[in-house]
């Protein structure tokens, strides 16, 4: 299976906080999956901890290699710019990722959110979210128990995959 790519700063392990979420399904292909990660207005619909999508004007609504965009996640304004999109086609995953920052001095929060979809054997979809964040808020998320990170994209992983058979029907 493929694996994240990871910028200096950003490694897991090297980090105030890191999130892992993964899930694997039958019945779904990376194709019917990814319109719904990589269309960010979308989120919203599907993911109830996402709100206020907002792309530059005449974009969208993909994301796509350098744009900026905001929305807002986990009571957190956040300005973030897609660092990785590639579309999957072929044997090859698709993969988006975006730093994402917010608030200033002690309240600053620098993070970095991938998502890897890839078809895997047997009709099945691998979709892995992962994000490693900075920052006093990460370390204060990161010894919160339970996880607000790890359940809220676990929320946005059982979401994506509800609206893509949805849409599938």
């Amino acid at each position: 299976m493929n694996s994240i790519h990871w910028p200096e700063g950003y490694v897991p392990g090297f980090t105030d906080n890191f999130a892992s979420n993964e899930v694997i399904v039958a019945g779904l292909s990376a194709a019917e999956v990814w319109p719904f990660l990589a269309e960010a207005p979308r989120w919203p619909d599907y993911y109830a901890n996402s709100a206020n999508i907002r792309l530059p004007e005449g974009a969208g609504p993909e994301l796509a290699n350098g744009m900026r965009f905001y929305f807002e996640t986990f009571g957190f304004p956040v300005d973030a710019e897609v660092v990785e999109y590639v579309a999957p086609a072929g044997n090859e995953p698709g993969r988006v990722a975006w730093h994402g920052w917010s608030g200033e001095g002690d309240t600053r929060l620098d993070v970095h959110h991938v998502w890897l979809v890839e078809d895997l054997s047997d009709g099945r979809v691998r979709i892995l979210t992962q994000e490693t964040q900075n920052g006093q808020p990460a370390k204060d998320l990161a010894t919160t128990k339970p996880n607000p990170m790890i359940n809220g994209h676990q929320d946005w992983l059982d979401g994506l995959i509800s609206a893509a058979r949805k849409a599938k029907g």
